[in-house]
Order: C-alpha cells, then structure tokens, then sequence
C-alpha cells in the first residue's frame, strides 16, 4: 500500500490534469460539487494504476450536460436515466453521475432510481467501505464516511452499513465481493461473508446476463483462487458454477485418488502463470481460463471404484465437455466460447498418450488437425494439468511436452500443419472423377484428407493415382 502522503499527492496530481481542472472548474463556477469518486481513490491509495475516473455531483443529468457540452470533445447520455453522463475531455473519457439514493424492492436487483442531494448519503450507499470514498474537487478533500481508510489498511472488505442489507438490496455485490477479494488481494471481514453464506440464494434474482459477466472479472483477475474459494465456501457457486463445488469429492482413507477441486485451482493458477510466461502484456485469455477451471467437472459423473480400490474416472474428459457445454449455454455466454472451452476439456487427455511410447507423424498431424485455432491453448491446459508432487513424473511429462512441441513445430516447417488440407480440392476431385457436387464427393474429400494425415503430402499426381485406385475398388 502507498502512503498516505504518496497517494495524496497522486491524487492531487490528478486532480491538477487539464482535463480533471477544466472539468471541476466548470461545476465550481456554476455552484454545483464536484467529487472523484469510488476506484481511482481506492487504487491512489494502493499504488495501483488510476483509470476509469468517476465523479458525482448534486448537479441533476441535464445539468451535468449543459457544463459538459462546452469543454468536450464529444459527449454521451446513454447512461442518463440512471443519472450517468459521459463526455470525453482533452481525449480522456470521464464519467459524472448524479448522487443517488437508490430504493430496492427487495424482488429484484433494479433499483428504483432515486437521486440524492449530499455525497455522504451517496456514498454510504454503494458495495464496500473502500469503494465509499471520494475527494471532493476542487479543493481536494478526502470525505470518507464509513471507515473505508482503515478497511483500506487492514485490507479488508465490509459493507458500509449492515451486510444483509447491503446484499438484500442487491445480491450481485456478493460476487463483486469475491472479484474484489482477487483483485485486491483482500480478506473478506467475517460479518460479510456471514451474510453472503445467509444469502446465497438471493443470487438466483439477478440476471444470468450479470452473473456470468461478474464470473468473466473474476476468472480474468491475476489470481482468481481466492474469490472462487469464497464463492465455493459461501454457497454461491452451487448457484451459479454448481459443477465447482461438485469436485470436492470425497477423498477415500488410502488416498486413491487426488482432491479434484484443489487440482481444478491449482489448474487454474498454473495455467494463468504459462499464460503469462509465453504471452506477456496479452489480455487475460477468459476460454483458457474457464477450460483450466471446468477440465475435470466429468469426474463426479464419471468417479468409479475398482476392485481392489483403485478410482476411476473414464470418458470424463467426453462427459465434462458436454457438462460444460450445457452450464456455459445457460451463463449465455456467446457459442465461440461455449465451443472453444467445451473442445479444450474434450481434448485436454490427448496428449497423455504421447507418454506411453513415441507418436507417429500421423499421429502428431492429427493431434494439430484436432485442436485448429485452439492449439496453443491446448499446450497451455496440458501442461498445466500436471500438478503431481512428484518432482520425477513432473519433469518426464515437461520433457515429453517439450518433444511433442518440438516435433509440432518441425512438422509444421515442413507441411504447414496449421492448414492441413487433402493435395486435391473438391474441384479436383469433380474433375478426376467425374462427379457433381454431393455425398460421393464429401467421402473423396475425407479419403484424401485421411491420407494426407496419415503419410502427409502427396503431390497432385501421386494424389490422384491413389484417388483413382480408391474409386475403383469403391465402385
């Protein structure tokens, strides 16, 4: 955390931009506060970077647009029925809204818009004490009505009046707890997740719309473990993601198999640690993620006991593909993700194969055929799907990842594996045998692109011959 002195002067460094003066000058002189409010003052304070500024004002939105419209560049009032104005000044986009003091009907998360008169009374309002504070502008003073600097410094997060209130009114900030509790790096203060495990149900009120896109800010933070631990922990994933919770399978005395959900994290983390390591400043992959969390969810369906004790989880990785098909389709996520995340945990066993004894190149076209865009991804979910303990088995399947990578990239020098297609098109094929467009030459196609993986390129001429000799013996 920074100190208070640095994070002062961060802010009033700030508050001195162009932009950020023009803009308090014009709500000063015409009589109407002006705050900055909520994250930016929270992250001056832990040394994180400053962006989406929001302020609040007394000012009503049609007010808010007369100060604006002068000093903008461009601005907007998509957000005005809620009080939000947005304007973009000196090429920096700020939003201002009008204080609220919101009413729920406790059947919904839709509040009743209402707007307020003091800031205090806005910020008492929102999810947590550290998101509750503002520096009025322009004279810089911090206003802090609940104690969010000392939750700041115990780095906590807690509501600022009673939990079940704050939650009751709306349900979503008990996912935005857990986000947080990532983000921030934040312990959640007991009475909190108190009434979060209370209130978990309420979570069904909200629109799955806001569920899945609050699960996404999760699951793109840098260390998502902490936050699905309390959702878990809490009752709200067997909500939301009941498949999570499901993997905590009860571990036999003699220790036969291992503790799917803590595998599942530990999945995660790793995955999000190569993801870094090989594609650093990327934007964090949301279908890598999500594949890494769900790769083993076929295991409760699937979970046997042998004779002789020995657990067995056979076809999960085909059981947990269609499993996370059906759970991602009612998040509504949209169908790439939904088939991208589903086609990854359907292949994430492939390669274990590769460790019994040495791949033909057919073998290894195939496995490149299968996974198309996805390859990379798939390197990324294999290798972090080791997570055994033992230091020998570890480096023996890294090595053999290695090799497979290895070969994957000189087969792709030399056959442009990435595009692998049969050495005649459907045009050709027409042609060679004389053929209008249907089914015969759909089979053709797929006899050549078999053999095209299997011996890899042919040549036109050498294509055709085996294409002619295949039809004869097929008619």
């Amino acid at each position: 955390m920074e100190s208070v002195a640095s994070a002062i002067q961060r802010l009033s460094d700030l508050a001195a931009a162009p932009h950020i003066s023009r803009l308090s000058a014009a709500f000063d002189a015409a009589g109407f506060e002006l705050a900055l409010v909520g994250g930016p003052v929270r992250d001056a304070f832990l040394g994180r970077q400053l962006t989406d500024l929001d302020f609040t004002t007394n000012a009503l939105p049609d007010e808010i647009l007369t100060l604006v419209k002068p000093i903008s560049d461009t601005h907007w009032d998509i957000g005005r029925a809620f009080g939000t104005i947005g304007a973009r000044i000196e090429g920096h986009t700020v939003e201002i809204t009008t204080y609220r003091s919101d009413a729920y009907d406790g059947e919904t998360r839709k509040p009743a818009v209402e707007f307020g008169d003091t800031l205090e009374g806005d910020l008492v309002r929102r999810d947590f004490t550290v998101n509750a504070m503002a520096v009025r502008l322009p004279e810089q003073v911090l206003v802090d009505p609940s104690g969010g600097m000392e939750d700041l410094v115990a780095r906590r997060l807690a509501t600022p009046g009673a939990p079940e209130t704050s939650f009751g009114d709306d349900p979503l900030r008990m996912m935005r707890a857990a986000r947080f509790a990532s983000q921030l790096g934040f312990t959640v203060a007991e009475p909190t997740a108190a009434a979060m495990r209370a209130l978990a149900d309420r979570i069904s009120i909200v629109s799955v719309e806001r569920v899945s896109d609050e699960l996404g800010k999760l699951l793109r933070s840098a260390a998502p473990r902490a936050g699905l631990q309390l959702l878990v922990d809490t009752g709200i994933a067997a909500i939301v993601l009941p498949e999570l919770p499901a993997l905590r399978l009860e571990i036999d005395e003699h220790h036969h198999h291992k503790d799917v959900y803590e595998h599942s994290l530990t999945v995660l983390d790793q995955a999000i640690e190569l993801e870094e390591s090989r594609h650093p400043g990327s934007s964090p992959d949301l279908v890598l993620r999500l594949a890494a969390l769900m790769h083993d969810i076929g295991k409760p369906a699937t979970k046997r006991t042998e004779p002789g004790g020995v657990v067995t989880f056979h076809h999960h990785d085909v059981v947990g593909a269609k499993l996370a098909k059906k759970r991602l389709k009612e998040l509504r996520y949209d169908n790439e993700t939904v088939a991208d995340v589903s086609r990854l945990i359907e292949l994430h066993l492939r390669f274990f194969g590769y460790t019994d004894g040495a791949w033909t190149d057919s073998a290894v076209r195939r496995y490149v055929r299968d996974a198309g865009p996805l390859l990379e991804r798939l390197h990324i979910l294999t290798r972090a799907d080791v997570t055994t303990r033992n230091r020998r088995k570890a480096d023996r399947l890294a090595f053999a990842y290695d090799d497979l990578e290895d070969r994957i990239a000189a087969l792709g020098e030399e056959e442009e594996l990435a595009a692998i297609r049969p050495d005649l098109d459907g045009e050709q094929i027409m042609a060679i045998l004389d053929l209008k467009p249907g089914r015969e030459v759909g089979e053709a196609y797929r006899f050549l692109l078999e053999l095209r993986l299997e011996e890899g390129p042919l040549g036109t001429d050498a294509a055709t011959e085996r294409l002619r000799a295949w039809w004869a013996e097929r008619v």
